[in-house]
């Protein structure tokens, strides 16, 4: 956001919009829940430190949902409940900047990850810090208004 309450993203999406640009690029992210608490895990990342979720590209050979938990595993060290389903929760939308300073539209498809435990040693694990938060703290932590809601809908369910 800019001073002035603006949002960036949202201006830039609309501005591609009317000058045409492609869709949006797909990625698949992890919201991952302790089924005991009802917390949800935040990871920070790699380039900017913000607080955000387990994401990535789609792999060839896994399903949307298996390369969202192969994220969860490589960037946050997640060990899945055994069994559970990943469930489609919602999708978010934001600009991924690029070194050239524009940023390009990506949809995020996000899974929700039950987790039984959390690996000390996983291969992002030098890279970046991991909390446990209720969802609506979460909400607070995110830069993505869409990912925000998500968030807030899923405290809402929760109480």
């Amino acid at each position: 956001r800019r001073p002035g309450g603006r949002d960036v993203s949202a201006l830039r999406r609309r501005l591609g919009r009317l000058f045409g640009a492609r869709h949006p690029r797909m990625q698949v992210a992890a919201l991952c829940l302790d089924p005991a608490t009802g917390r949800v895990l935040m990871i920070t990342s790699r380039g900017t430190g913000r607080w955000i979720i387990p994401k990535g590209w789609p792999m060839s050979g896994r399903s949307m949902a298996e390369a969202a938990l192969q994220e969860a595993w490589e960037e946050a060290g997640v060990r899945p409940q055994p069994d559970a389903p990943m469930l489609e929760l919602g999708r978010y939308h934001y600009d991924k900047m690029q070194d050239s300073g524009f940023g390009i539209p990506v949809e995020v498809r996000v899974f929700l990850i039950r987790v039984a435990a959390l690996a000390d040693s996983f291969p992002e694990a030098g890279g970046r810090e991991r909390r446990w938060v209720a969802p609506a703290e979460a909400a607070t932590m995110v830069a993505e208004p869409e990912l925000a809601a998500l968030l807030r809908g899923l405290a809402a369910r929760a109480a």
